[in-house]
């Protein structure tokens, strides 16, 4: 049985993980921009273009992952799509501009599905480049074998 083209590369569950973290956050900043002006304790320099090269620039780290993973660079894919789940942390930055009962429900929503989906990525990214190094280590005739 041939594996679908996306299982070939990347495990599915973190196909599934890195799109529910991707749509979180894009409508956590969709949410920002459209929002930012009610936004408590909001620095003036930040505006609705600073938000959307925010979360473009964070997009890129989740690409980059996917684009490792389908050039079988499997062990940069787990970084970048760890790093890329890491950034979705960021969110909880908000609560250092105001207390989470300062927010309204939608601003908490988004905050907290972008949190939690990025650190289950996260951790789903790390225990995958845990188990290819492992793998990698007692590889026959691999530099790190251990005797």
């Amino acid at each position: 049985m041939r594996l679908p083209l996306t299982a070939a590369f990347l495990p599915v569950h973190l196909w599934w993980l890195v799109s529910v973290y991707t749509a979180a956050s894009l409508a956590h900043f969709v949410h920002n921009t459209e929002y930012i002006t009610f936004y408590p304790n909001m620095p003036a320099w930040i505006g609705r273009e600073t938000v959307y090269l925010a979360w473009l620039a964070i997009a890129a780290v989740g690409v980059a992952g996917l684009l490792a993973s389908r050039l079988r660079l499997r062990p940069l894919a787990a970084l970048l799509l760890a790093v890329y789940g890491a950034l979705g942390l960021d969110g909880l930055a908000h609560y250092t501009l105001a207390l989470c009962s300062e927010h309204t429900l939608a601003t908490n929503f988004t905050i907290w599905a972008e949190v939690v989906s990025g650190f289950l990525l996260l951790l789903a990214a790390g225990a995958w480049m845990g188990r290819l190094i492992r793998v990698e280590v007692r590889a026959p005739g691999h530099a790190l074998e251990f005797q």
